[in-house]
């Protein structure tokens, strides 16, 4: 293993990941040595974050998807493989929220949170799961939220969205533990980006999408006999 790219050769998808944490992630991961494989819905902001990692001497494939739709799930996994080869390390980091009252949410904001958040890890997990079944490695990290053990007033569906995924890692790391597949979840607290205010808060004493990124390049460099399978993740001080 190259010390200074653990990564090299080994191909990264991370979802959601033109802005904030997806793209913190990427960087991150690209700069361990990894190809890169974003993918987000809207195709002009997923090709300006293309271009400022490519302009950082990253190689990075854009795939614009939307990680709720079978079909697009399967042509994000195709095109990958096609272009940089089979997926080493998943990042399910696509991701929304809806806050308000549970008993006023629309059926179709509940359809929209639970599709993307919950529906669309599986679906990109399902999808490579089976090629890293067959190699007998590879991570899947699920990134959750401190909102999957903790309820708020108006986190409804948010919640409900994140404590499903909780409960999906958990099991998809026994399902394929056996066949060397280490899924992780990792659960940060408020963090500073543009995903949804933060009323009140002191920004700079919250999370930075770094934070979130340092913790998943642990957890794809770790030792190979183990496996973290959930990191909670808090401001050292209290925003």
């Amino acid at each position: 293993m190259n010390a200074e790219k653990p990564l090299a050769g080994q191909v990264a998808l991370i979802t959601g990941g033109s802005q904030g944490i997806g793209l913190a992630i990427a960087r991150r991961l690209g700069s361990l040595g990894a190809r890169l494989a974003l993918c987000a819905r809207g195709k002009a902001r997923l090709m300006k974050a293309v271009g400022a990692l490519r302009a950082e001497g990253f190689e990075v494939l854009p795939v614009a998807a939307n990680v709720a739709r079978a079909k697009d799930v399967a042509a994000l996994v195709q095109q990958t493989k096609q272009k940089l080869g089979v997926i080493d390390i998943l990042v399910n980091n696509a991701g929304v929220g809806v806050f308000t009252p549970a008993h006023e949410l629309s059926e179709g904001d509940w359809d929209r949170v639970m599709d993307t958040n919950l529906k669309g890890a599986w679906l990109c997990s399902k999808a490579v799961a089976p090629q890293m079944i067959r190699r007998g490695t590879g991570h899947i990290i699920n990134i959750s939220s401190l909102a999957g053990k903790n309820t708020f007033a108006g986190g409804g569906v948010y919640c409900a969205s994140k404590w499903g995924l909780l409960g999906l890692s958990g099991c998809m790391a026994e399902d394929l533990r056996a066949h060397g597949v280490r899924v992780s979840a990792v659960c940060p607290g408020s963090v500073q980006t543009e995903f949804s205010p933060h009323a009140g808060k002191d920004p700079q004493k919250m999370l930075q999408p770094d934070d979130v990124a340092h913790v998943v390049a642990m957890l794809v460099t770790q030792a190979p006999q183990s496996f973290v399978s959930a990191v909670e993740m808090r401001p050292t001080r209290k925003p």
